[in-house]
């Protein structure tokens, strides 16, 4: 195989929906780009305003508070990466996206993004729990042209990007 003195990946694509694991599977991230000098971008995506929506927690007065609540989580979500980048003296770029398909948005962003690997967390749900609930992971795994690294181990407690 030729060119094997360049980077196997320059620019990583991490999603993350602010959840426990998630924020595992950016530390994962964060520790293979630094490891292979890669840049990052993180994403997180955020559905658009609707008047009925299956969340309760999502249902606002109006679109303007709705579009500030889902600001303020984005931005929560994306500071977490953001330090976590920092930590590991990663370059890193945040994203927030309104889609109402989060996959095809982080297919799409890595697309314009030109990231060569999706790094992302799953839940590791099975049976009719995965069917009822969807799987972004499975989605962005079954459509992605791009390699996508499934991270589910919960047990990275020993994980350390700052070493």
């Amino acid at each position: 195989m030729s060119g094997l003195d360049t980077a196997m990946h320059k620019h990583i694509l991490m999603p993350t929906d602010g959840s426990a694991l998630s924020e595992k599977a950016i530390e994962y991230g964060m520790a293979l780009a630094k490891s292979v000098g890669a840049k990052v971008t993180v994403i997180t995506v955020s559905p658009p305003y609707q008047v009925f929506a299956i969340e309760p927690t999502l249902i606002t007065e109006t679109p303007q508070s709705y579009q500030a609540y889902v600001d303020r989580l984005a931005a929560k979500h994306l500071s977490v990466a953001s330090q976590i980048a920092s930590a590991a003296g990663v370059p890193c770029e945040g994203l927030h996206v309104t889609h109402e398909q989060p996959y095809q948005a982080i297919i799409e962003t890595a697309a314009a993004q030109g990231c060569d690997l999706i790094v992302m967390a799953s839940h590791g749900r099975r049976g009719i729990a995965a069917v009822v609930l969807g799987s972004e992971t499975v989605k962005v795994l079954t459509h992605s042209t791009i390699p996508v690294l499934v991270f589910r181990a919960p047990h990275y407690d020993q994980l350390s990007v700052a070493s």
